[in-house]
Parts: C-alpha cells; sequence; structure tokens
C-alpha cells in the first residue's frame, strides 16, 4: 500500500500551499476570528477565485471534478491557516456539492452545482435539534406534513452553523410518524432560507466564532416538491455513505490544525531566547515538539488510508470514524500543547495557538465504534480511548463500569456490561441496536453511559 501522492497530487498540494500562503495567512484569519458577529464573505469569495468551490463537483456542472484525495489535499492545507474557519468551505461543499452530487435530480443539479462551483450559493445543514444532540434520530419533532404540492414543516434545528447566511439548509425531518424503526420516516429537503415562516439566531460559543452556528426556527414552513432531494422516507440510507466523506474532511482539516501547531511551535523556540539560549535547546521543550510530529504522522496516515480507501470504492466507514476520533484528539492534544511552548504569548490573541485549541477540541467520548469480534458471533461496541469491552470469557476484556459507553452488543440481543450500572448499560443498549440497524459495520453511535 503506497500512500505518496502522484506527481499531480504533489503540485496540487504545493499550489494550494503556496496560495494560501500568499491570500490566506494566519495573520488574516486571527484578524477574521476577532469579529465574531461577522461572516468571513471576503474569505468565500477569495475561496471562489481560487476555484476551490469547484472541487469535486462534476465537470459537466462548472466544477474541476477532483477525488475525495484531492479534497483531503485541500481540506488539510486550507486548515492550517484557517483552522476552523476552513468550514466556510467544507458545509456548502458537503452539504450542497456532495448531497445534491449523489441524490439530486437532473434539475436540481443544473440548478444548484453551478451556482455552488462558482462560489454564489452558501449552503448549511440542519440535523441537530435541541432536546438531543447526536441523538438525531430519537430527538426528532420536526415534521414535515403533505400540501397541496408540496410540505409544510414546523419543528427546530440547532448548531446549524452558517445558516444565518447561507441561500439553502439541507434539511432532516420526519416525513412519516409511525414507522417501526425510527431510521425510517425521515426525508431531505433543500429548504430555502429566505422562505416564510423560517427564523435564524446565532449562538455564541467559543471557537470558530467568526463561522456563526445558529438556531434555525421552522414555523409553518412551505417547500414544494421539487425541493425534496431523494426519495421520501429513505433519507437516513442515503446519508450514511455521504458521512464518511464528511468524517474524512473534518479528520483532513485536524491534521492541517497539526500542521500549523508543529510550523508554529518549531518557529518560536528557534527564536525565543530564555537563559542565555534559545529555547528549542532545552530538553523538555524538545520533547514536546517531538510528540507533536509523532502525532502528525499518526494522524497523517489514518485520515490518508482512509481518503485511499473511499477514493477506490472499497469500504471505510470504520477507518474514517477511527481517522476522525483519532485525528480530532491527537489535534487538540498538540495545540494544548503548543500553548505551553509558547508560555504566556499561547495565550495572547496575537498568536495562533489559541485560535487552533478550541477549534480542534476533541470529538466527544460519545462515539462507540462497532467491529466485529472474530470467532464470537458478535459486534463490540468500544468506546474509543475509554478502556476495554467488557465481555465475560473472552481474553482481553475487563470490566469497567465507570468508563462511558463500554458495553457489548451480541447478536443474539444479550448485554453485558461492568459489574456496577448494568440496568442503565441495558437500557442504553436498546438504542445502540436501534442505531445500528442492518448491521452496518464500523456505524459510529453517538451516547454516554455512566455507571
Amino acid at each position: 500500500m503506497d500512500f505518496r501522492l502522484s506527481d499531480e497530487q504533489e503540485m496540487f498540494r504545493k499550489s494550494v500551499r503556496d496560495y494560501v500562503n500568499r491570500e490566506l495567512p494566519k495573520s488574516w484569519a486571527r484578524d477574521l476570528e476577532k469579529d465574531e458577529h461577522t461572516f468571513p464573505h471576503e474569505l468565500f469569495g477569495k475561496l471562489a477565485t481560487a476555484g476551490f468551490h469547484a472541487i469535486g463537483i462534476p465537470e459537466e456542472y462548472g466544477g474541476q471534478g477532483g477525488d475525495i484525495m484531492t479534497q483531503m489535499l485541500l481540506a488539510r492545507e486550507l486548515a492550517r491557516s484557517l483552522a476552523g474557519l476552513t468550514w466556510v468551505w467544507g458545509i456548502t461543499s458537503f452539504a450542497g456539492g456532495k448531497s445534491v452530487g449523489i441524490y439530486g435530480t437532473p434539475e436540481q443539479k443544473q440548478q444548484h452545482l453551478p451556482a455552488i462551483a462558482a462560489g454564489r450559493e452558501k449552503w448549511a445543514i440542519g440535523f441537530t435539534e435541541p432536546g438531543g444532540g447526536t441523538d438525531v434520530l430519537g430527538a426528532m419533532r420536526t415534521v414535515a406534513t403533505r400540501a397541496d404540492g408540496g410540505w409544510v414543516i414546523n419543528g427546530q434545528k440547532t448548531w446549524s452553523s452558517m445558516a444565518h447566511v447561507a441561500d439553502y439548509i439541507l434539511l432532516l425531518v420526519r416525513t412519516t410518524k409511525d414507522v417501526a424503526k425510527q431510521y425510517q420516516g425521515v426525508s431531505l429537503f433543500i429548504l430555502p432560507t429566505a422562505s416564510d415562516g423560517v427564523t435564524i439566531r446565532e449562538i455564541p460559543k467559543l471557537g470558530m466564532r467568526a463561522l456563526g452556528s445558529c438556531d434555525v426556527f421552522l414555523n409553518d414552513v412551505f417547500v414544494a416538491d421539487e425541493n425534496l432531494l431523494g426519495q421520501p422516507d429513505q433519507a437516513w440510507k442515503m446519508l450514511l455513505p455521504t458521512l464518511n466523506n464528511e468524517r474524512i474532511m473534518l479528520s483532513a482539516f485536524c491534521v492541517g490544525i497539526l500542521d500549523g501547531v508543529l510550523e508554529d511551535a518549531l518557529r518560536y523556540v528557534t527564536e525565543r531566547e530564555a537563559f542565555g539560549r534559545k529555547i528549542g535547546e532545552f530538553q523538555a521543550l524538545q520533547h514536546y515538539i517531538a510528540n507533536v510530529a509523532m502525532w502528525q504522522e499518526q494522524a497523517d496516515l489514518i485520515v490518508t488510508k482512509a481518503a485511499w480507501l473511499q477514493s477506490r470504492g472499497l469500504p471505510c466507514q470504520r477507518e474514517a470514524t477511527m481517522a476522525k476520533v483519532i485525528a480530532s484528539e491527537l489535534a487538540n492534544q498538540a495545540a494544548d500543547l503548543g500553548i505551553q511552548i509558547l508560555g504566556g504569548m499561547g495565550y495572547s490573541a496575537e498568536t495562533d495557538m489559541q485560535r487552533y485549541w478550541p477549534q480542534s477540541f476533541k470529538v466527544p467520548e460519545v462515539r462507540l465504534l462497532i467491529v466485529p469480534l472474530p470467532g464470537f458471533g458478535c459486534d463490540v461496541c468500544l468506546a474509543v480511548g475509554a478502556g476495554r469491552a467488557v465481555a465475560p470469557g473472552v481474553p482481553g476484556s475487563a470490566p469497567a463500569p465507570t468508563a462511558p459507553g463500554v458495553v457489548l452488543l451480541p447478536s443474539a440481543g444479550a448485554v453485558y456490561a461492568g459489574q456496577a450500572g448494568a440496568g442503565r448499560a441495558q437500557s442504553r443498549c436498546q438504542q445502540v441496536r436501534k442505531a445500528s440497524f442492518q448491521g452496518q459495520p464500523g456505524l459510529i453511535l453517538r451516547m454516554r453511559w455512566r455507571a
């Protein structure tokens, strides 16, 4: 397995890096972040002028083409300077370019893809609801009812980044209430944000402040039939394949942040003097930088592998999920060390370490990775970084009653847990079973269990 970039890919990576250094420097990104309530339209426009919004969109629709490897390289190089502001490109690329490109009708593709490629449309995502966070399906209260020529939608979405400036929201709603499984009866709509009954409010937050994340209130919003994306009631099955792309993109952002942290740390320790010499000569700081370099290499390998698999049409749910967790955790650890390396300046808004830290905040330990357990006829749900699985009689397992989400889900349906909190673990496992429909290997689940 050779992960070396082709000559064409290396030329693309270098051209993006040169452009970022010239047009999107870190100093400018810092200035953008300082103005919390002003969306960086100029940044969006520069990305359009450079042709970055067109990457991943077929040439027949005005795009530049490019596979997931190309998108990964772009995401990483942008994030080295922009950090979380890279989502200014990423959200529209995923919600608009990817989703419409895969599931859109010919008319929808013709309407939206050329506009996205040219930077004339901005998109947001409306999946999460206030009552459930990552329990998207269980908490869904937003519903669409049939009307003449379309649908009437009522409900609320939250954490919809860029919704306040978006032209469209990729909206997930329930269209059929009486279903056997939660993943059934949900549909995707292309919602124009200018529709009557749509109200949007920004949410103050710690990082990515200029990007803007929002509550979206939907009061008798009419959406025409032509704005239904894909088949009605089939949205969850449609979303699962596209989520691998989103996970790889987020992972690539985190590798870019690792690049930025290492770059800034190396520059600082070779310039800063204390006690009569460069601080890079102190062994403790050398160890810090060595750790960041190792984390960068680890994240790079798993993210590249996931992108490589997807670019060849091979299964990559497991690898994309691992990449998302590993890269986000390592980026956050590196940003934390970066702040320590810079000392007091790491806390200063005049440097970039204070931007990397909140924007690399690791994926919460509420994600369970389902992996096959050879020879045992079951799937083990492992909370990444939370300890070993609880599986009586299985070598290497051990009770971990206080670890979040460490449970075993045998195919027979029985549930084993630690000696303490077994009842609560079993009740949460019912949700695990429902979410892991059709035995999807590598499916990521988002729950928290504590004894």
